[in-house]
Parts: C-alpha cells; structure tokens; sequence
C-alpha cells in the first residue's frame, strides 16, 4: 500500500486527476447504487455525497500541505512540484468547495430549519432557529474578510526580495483579520448542546449538521498558515534583499531593519493589525458601520455560542392551517388574541380559530358521522395547504379566504348553542384552566 501510494505521489497527472475529480466519481458511484433503489432519488444523493466527500478530501489536503511545509518549508518554495500541485489544490479549495459549502448551507438550512435571516427579536414558529450572524453587521464583517483576501494575495504575488519587509508584515496583519473572522465563524457554530427556545423539544447535537460548514473555514486559515511559512523561509533563503528598494530614510529605514529577520514578521503582524484595524474601522464608520459592529456580528444573535440576547419562545404552528394563518399571518390581519394549547404544545389562537373549533365541536357532539366525513376530508386536504403557507401574506390571503365560512360557523353556533360566546372563549385552553373553569 505504501509503494502504491508513493508511485500515485510521483505520477503527477495521475495524482492531480485524482485528487480533482476522485471525490466527484465516488460521489456519482454512490448516486447510481442508490438509484437502484429508488432513481428519483440519485441525483440528490449524489450531491449529498459530493458535499460531504469533496470537503472532507479538501480538509485532508490542506492538513497534509499544512504538516509538510512546517516539516519541509523548502519542498513548498516557487517552482517546486509540491507547491504546484497545491497551489492547484488551492484554487479548488477556493472555488468548488466554496460552491459546495453554498449548497450544503442551503441543504442544512431546510433540514433544521435554521433562518439565516432572522434576527434574535423575530418570533419564530416551530423548530425554527435565529441567524448565526447578525446581517445588520454583515458589511462590517464582508469588508474584514475582503481586508484578509486582498492581504492573500498581495503576499503572494509579491516577490520577496524587492518588497519592504515592512508591507509584507502589514499584509499578514491584514490576514490575521481575516482569519479572525473566519475563527468567530467557526466558536459561533461550534455548538454542542441542543438549541434552546424551541417548540418542540429536541435533543439533537447541531454540530453534527453543522461540522461540514466548518470544513472550508479551516481550510483557508492552512492555505494563510502555509503562505506565511513558506514568505518567511523564502526571504531567509534568498541571500540578496534589494535594500536600496525599500529600505528608505530615518523611522522607516530603522523599522524595516528591525523586520528584517523574517522569524518576528508573525508576531509583528499581531502588533500591526492593529492600527491596520483601526483604519479600517474608520472608513467603515463612514458608511453606517460602527466598530462595535464586530463584535455585535456574533453577539448580537440568539441560540448560538457566541449569542448574549434572548430570543422568544418559538411559537408552536400546527399542521392544521388555522394554526399555521392565525400564528403565521400578520397581527393587523388575523387578530391573534391569546395563547392556547393543542396536543400538548402552546399555540396562538385568533378569533376564527376559535369559532372553526367551537363549531367542530358541536358537529361532533350532534352529528358525529357528518363529522368524521369532514373531519377525513380536512384531515387529507387542509394538511398539504398548511405546508404551502411559509409566509405572512400567505396566511393573510387563507385567513380572507376563510372569512364566510367562519361567518357560517358563527351563525350555526348562534343557532345550535344557548351560550355560544361561552363555547368559543373555552377552545384551546388546558386542562389545568379547564378545571379552574
């Protein structure tokens, strides 16, 4: 096994074609065994596949390059087959695992039902979860890593020997704020413990869904951890640094001496990050977004690691798409009055939830088989709809639709019950209030 692999490291072509497209084989391989299952389904595992093998290849790559050039920094400098064969690496980390982590952000996002939209103060329905980041502070936060990429790559297309040592430590400042970014990203989704606050009690852990997000995250960081190395190797090796180029007059030309053992640039770079930061804070100042706004981009959530604000107690919307309009719909619209219990869980309950129940239950109790007919009927028919109501004005547009039934109900209540006000107030409450009653 240990010659095959070292024969597969020295055929170049081969061992690029199969670190490129293996993981993309065996995730269609996989997609046809199942399709022989089920066919209507290949296409969808395929992709499941590619999300869950590719990354895992990519992270396994980037640890290799990572642990090589700390142990051989010379086998990574320009020219060299391992630096082109990750470099290549590289640019496919960056682009497909970039697709694939989009797809799978997607993909887990309808499994937990995680909105990456909701802000901690929205109320949320069911198993719902708040946004992991703040999107009020999401410029701030865009332009901090945009500061790191930039950084990336000025540092790497820079030669060394020709370039201010001082420039050099400024852009691994302006990556280390880019990876720090990256880190808070990856605390913030880190999470072990189930999430709180929702409707339904869940034991589940989130890392599990949430791990492979975490995979290109790390990447990126090893591709900045690998550049920094090799920058620092290939200024100690090169013998003939162009002083005259960047070594300047007075302060500047003192700094640059300073910095021209290339083994403090990492510690440098902590100390030059910071007025790096400051500046570029001020500048985000000017367009709205405050210095603060980097930290709130984490803190100012919900249900997360890195969360300080409390979210509401998610609603419970029941199937039954009365639940669903009168939890769902605008305020101003269905008129939500109180709280109520179905089937255990808390739910919110509008006047013409209330009267569609009261007016089951006297159907129930004075013509039980007409009931079941009904009951059957909205049971196979009323559940489907309420799956397709996913939005505000969708449950407004219900909610208008129902109105002359519910007028309907109101005037057979009215016709059938002594006291029907009394019948319509006592729907949905527990059993707890229905014992004080």
């Amino acid at each position: 096994m240990k010659e095959k692999f070292q024969e597969l490291f020295r055929n170049k072509k081969r061992l690029t074609l199969t670190l490129i497209f293996g993981p993309a084989v065996l995730s269609i391989i996989v997609g046809c065994v199942v399709a022989l299952a089920d066919p209507r389904d290949a296409l969808y595992v395929s992709l499941i596949c590619m999300c869950l093998t590719y990354p895992i290849v990519l992270l396994f790559i980037n640890i290799v390059a990572l642990i090589w050039s700390i142990k051989y920094p010379q086998r990574l400098l320009p020219g060299t087959y391992e630096s082109k064969i990750f470099g290549l690496m590289d640019l496919v980390t960056v682009f497909i695992g970039t697709i694939l982590s989009l797809f799978y952000a997607a993909l887990i996002s309808a499994t937990i039902d995680l909105q990456w939209n909701a802000v901690w103060s929205e109320q949320l329905h069911n198993r719902e979860i708040h946004q992991p980041m703040w999107t009020g502070a999401l410029p701030a936060v865009i332009a901090l890593l945009a500061v790191g990429i930039i950084g990336y790559i000025v540092l790497l297309t820079r030669k060394l020997s020709n370039t201010p040592p001082l420039i050099t430590v400024l852009c691994m400042g302006a990556i280390y704020i880019g990876i720090t970014q990256i880190l808070l990203f990856m605390i913030q989704l880190f999470k072990i413990t189930p999430f709180e606050g929702l409707a339904y009690s869940s034991n589940s852990i989130p890392l599990f869904w949430l791990a492979p997000l975490m995979e290109l995250p790390f990447c990126l960081i090893s591709m900045a951890a690998r550049l920094i190395i090799r920058k620092v190797y290939e200024w100690n090796q090169d013998e003939e640094h162009f002083e005259e180029l960047y070594g300047g007059e007075g302060f500047m030309a003192d700094l640059n001496g300073i910095l021209d053992n290339s083994f403090s640039w990492p510690i440098a770079a902590v100390i030059a990050m910071i007025p790096l930061l400051g500046v570029i804070l001020g500048i985000l100042s000017l367009f709205g977004q405050y210095p603060d706004h980097v930290i709130r981009a984490w803190t100012e959530t919900a249900q997360w690691n890195l969360s300080r604000m409390k979210a509401p107690p998610n609603v419970a919307m029941d199937e039954h798409y009365l639940c669903t309009v009168a939890a769902g719909g605008h305020e101003r619209i269905v008129k939500p009055i109180r709280m109520g219990e179905r089937h255990g869980h808390r739910i919110v309950v509008n006047r013409q939830l209330l009267i569609a129940n009261a007016f089951e239950q006297v159907l129930e109790e004075n013509t039980p088989r007409m009931h079941r007919a009904i009951r059957d009927f909205y049971d196979k028919h009323g559940y489907p709809v309420a799956r397709h109501i996913r939005t505000k004005s969708a449950a407004d547009i219900v909610y208008y639709i129902m109105k002359p039934l519910e007028w309907i109900f109101l005037i057979v209540l009215y016709m059938t019950d002594p006291h029907p006000e009394n019948r319509i107030a006592t729907q949905y409450i527990s059993k707890h209030e229905e014992e004080q009653i």
